[in-house]
């Protein structure tokens, strides 16, 4: 068998159901008899419940039930929602404060579930839900990144729910003691809504025995243990399964509090109970991402060399912590803290803070897109201030080809990688030497050009062993199990073709059977760039594995061989016996062997994949108003091996666009108050496709070393870049005006207020 894919592109096979309508969202799955659940969400962002009145909205027309937290508590719902913490620099966990199902007492930021609905209708259980009593007393609120006074929860004083750190302080400090030159920078990372096209639903049913909870999420393993822990249920009693999922990008790989409300209120109804969010309700109750700031310090010696690099960040964790978010800004920014730069001496340290906001969580690159936009920034700042070109000041501070595994600072291996030659590719074909005449030419109608670059690393993320099984099926078709869950990036058609191509089988055969914890018993989901590399490698152990079951069938069976497979068929030397699989798998039916006709295989991987690359862009900046447009972008990144060269170029598209958003457009903004501002998106600002040039694509493999098929993932890598290098190219625009410094997003007004400061100081001066 080949040792990976036939790279090649062509239609996505899923497209077409999608297109025509037909595909089967949350939203197209309820049950017949459904019931609708309905929340009542908390008006503030700090408050102590002193009324809950809900015996009008029980009596409303169509109310089937009414839980609050008192209820959830004579129910046995009383457990917390499930988080990781991380590990402080004391060597103790992080704060774990208890997370409700629906608010207890106290409500800690505006959007939290206080009571629920469940009616016939929609509109019913939102009628119930207008008819309850609810009075609180102000509690003060917390917004500021900064230890505070008033303690949102009392496990965690001052809001410090983590204080963590890495590496040798001491060894940086002795290199800026010694250092030639020193730059610094403080970069805000602004906090993001995922707005994926489709809001989070669920429904969950109970047929007296057994729960099934379906949701649009990103795997279905940990809601089954988690319900299994939080329902105190017996795991074999819950079924989980996902639809089609309308985009997540992080945001859906979470439980929250609705799964389990749902659930318990169809447990006590014994009717299916369903909860759809709608734009607004997302807003406010969605996980948001990012939302800290950083300030970096980084150490040169007279060869313009780095010696020594720290940082400092104030993360916000929201009100309460969200599934994974201790550990992002933590242990996951550290991946790739960094970045491609060999670096003797590095220091991080991190403070996460309670907030009375939205929790925040994974977003589509969940740590390595702010480390990167740091170390990216800082890079540009330093070769400005040492008057060296920015391709120069990298080139001189690469991780070498020969120096690979490379043990980072925090203790990954880099496996492979030649980022001296990506670079040199994207200088020439980005036509870096022609940026004068362009910005010249830009500078006769009055505006201002700017070049950016970024050079960044991704460490994929998220479980490093997976299983695939292969069901051949009576009338001819073959289901091909995974443990991945697409949201919207080809699964279906990138696992079936490269099944096909392994095997020999026709791809219209094969159907990719995903999200259901039934089917498949054990899975990790998709986060963090894994699904295709780990997927695939699984999926070829499972073909290797059956492919030596059946060639010892055939040999039995046909009293010849031993027999080998090449190309979609099995022969065996110096005989005319060919067999295709399907007819290999039509012969063991013939002689009653049911058991081969499911194989399964679980892998693990013996270390992860780093993609990387080089992303250029150049933007436009009107002077008069501020407004910034992208202009060209160029992505020359190094995947490794290409299973499908398209569906590769989608996700590095899509990638950049949210990169985009983040570093010109995008904001979750709260008044002093707590309140969400943004709620919409009149006031939340998504790009846009006018917004956005056609983008230049290239890959320039080195191939990944730690799995069989060379492969390295791609899906966060256009935003794990797009932020630095359209952040550079704004500086790089203005920077002949005096702005010295910019931070996302980069909003007309913003860029305006700049320029006239700059201006303003210019004129003092």
């Amino acid at each position: 068998m080949r040792a990976f894919g036939k790279s090649q592109g062509g239609t996505r096979r899923e497209d077409l159901r999608f297109l025509r309508g037909e595909g089967r969202y949350l939203a197209d799955t309820l049950p017949e008899g459904a019931l609708h659940a309905a929340f009542l969400r908390a008006p503030v962002a700090h408050g102590r419940i002193t009324e809950l009145d809900i015996e009008q909205a029980r009596a409303m027309p169509g109310v089937h039930g009414l839980w609050t937290a008192a209820e959830m508590a004579k129910a046995g719902v009383t457990e917390s929602l499930w988080c990781v913490s991380a590990r402080d620099r004391r060597g103790q966990v992080g704060a774990a404060p208890h997370r409700p199902v629906l608010a207890d007492g106290i409500m800690r930021h505006m959007g939290e579930a206080v009571a629920m609905v469940v009616a016939d209708s929609p509109a019913a259980a939102l009628d119930a839900i207008e008819a309850i009593m609810l009075d609180f007393e102000d509690l003060p609120v917390q917004l500021a990144l900064e230890p505070g006074d008033s303690a949102i929860h009392p496990e965690a004083p001052g809001n410090l729910a983590y204080d963590w750190a890495l590496g040798d302080a001491q060894a940086v400090d002795a290199a800026f003691a010694r250092a030639a030159h020193v730059t610094r920078l403080t970069v805000r990372q602004n906090r993001l809504m995922a707005a994926s096209m489709e809001p989070r639903a669920a429904c969950a049913e109970w047929d007296g025995k057994r729960l099934h909870m379906a949701f649009n999420g990103q795997g279905v393993w940990t809601m089954k243990r988690e319900l299994a822990r939080m329902l105190s249920l017996a795991p074999e009693d819950i079924r989980v399964t996902n639809p089609d999922v309308g985009g997540s990008f992080g945001m859906k790989a979470m439980v929250y509090p609705e799964h389990f409300a749902i659930a318990q209120a169809a447990r006590e109804l014994g009717r299916p109970v369903a909860w759809i969010s709608d734009r607004a309700e997302a807003m406010l109750s969605d996980n948001g991402a990012r939302d800290l700031t950083s300030t970096a310090e980084m150490a040169f010696d007279d060869r313009q060399r780095v010696i020594g690099y720290r940082v400092f960040t104030r993360s916000n964790l929201g009100a309460y912590n969200s599934q994974f978010a201790q550990n992002i800004q933590s242990e996951l920014f550290s991946k790739v803290f960094t970045g491609v730069y060999d670096i003797p001496a590095a220091h991080l340290h991190v403070q996460g803070i309670y907030t009375n906001t939205t929790p925040v969580d994974a977003y589509r690159g969940a740590g390595r897109p702010e480390a990167i936009t740091l170390i990216e920034r800082v890079m540009d700042t330093a070769a400005r201030e040492m008057g060296m070109s920015p391709f120069d000041l990298r080139r001189r501070n690469f991780i070498a080809p020969h120096s690979f595994p490379y043990q980072t600072l925090s203790g990954l291996a880099y496996d492979v990688g030649d980022f001296a030659r990506v670079l040199e590719r994207a200088e020439a074909a980005g036509d870096v030497a022609g940026f004068n005449d362009r910005r010249s030419e830009s500078a006769s109608r009055g505006m201002l050009r700017g070049l950016g670059l970024a050079y960044y690393i991704e460490s994929i993320l998220g479980e490093d062993s997976e299983t695939a099984a292969i069901a051949f099926q009576p009338d001819g078709s073959v289901d091909l199990l995974v443990g991945t869950q697409s949201n919207g990036q080809g699964h279906e058609t990138v696992f079936a073709r490269y099944l096909a191509d392994l095997t020999g089988l026709e791809e219209d055969s094969i159907t990719v059977v995903q999200g259901d914890s039934d089917r498949i018993a054990r899975g990790g989901g998709t986060g963090g760039s894994r699904s295709v590399t780990v997927q695939s490698v699984a999926t070829h152990a499972t073909v290797e594995q059956m492919v030596e079951i059946f060639a010892t069938f055939l040999q039995d069976a046909l009293d010849a061989g031993p027999f080998a497979f090449e190309d979609g068929i099995f022969h065996a030397p110096g005989t005319n016996h060919r067999l295709t699989l399907v007819e290999a798998v039509a012969l063991a039916r013939d002689h009653g062997r049911d058991d081969l006709m499911r194989h399964e295989k679980r892998i693990q991987l013996p270390g992860r994949s780093f993609p990387n690359g080089a992303h250029l862009c150049e933007v436009e900046i009107d002077p008069e108003t501020g407004a910034l447009s992208l202009d060209r972008y160029f992505a020359f990144d190094d995947f490794g091996n290409l299973m499908n060269p398209m569906l590769v170029e989608g996700q590095v598209h899509g990638g950049v666009a949210q990169g985009f958003g983040q570093a010109v457009c995008e904001e979750a903004v709260f008044d002093a108050s707590g309140q969400l501002l943004t709620g919409s998106f009149m006031d939340y600002a998504m790009p846009r496709s006018t917004d956005l040039p056609m983008f230049g694509f290239e890959n320039l493999p080195t191939p990944s070393v730690n799995n069989p098929l060379g492969m390295k993932g791609c899906g966060e890598a256009g935003t794990v870049a797009a932020m630095a290098a359209i952040s550079n190219a704004a500086l790089d625009a203005l920077w002949p005006r005096g702005v010295r410094h910019v931070d996302m997003p980069l909003t007309p007004l913003r860029i305006w207020t700049w320029l006239q400061q700059a201006e303003k100081a210019s004129g003092a001066g």
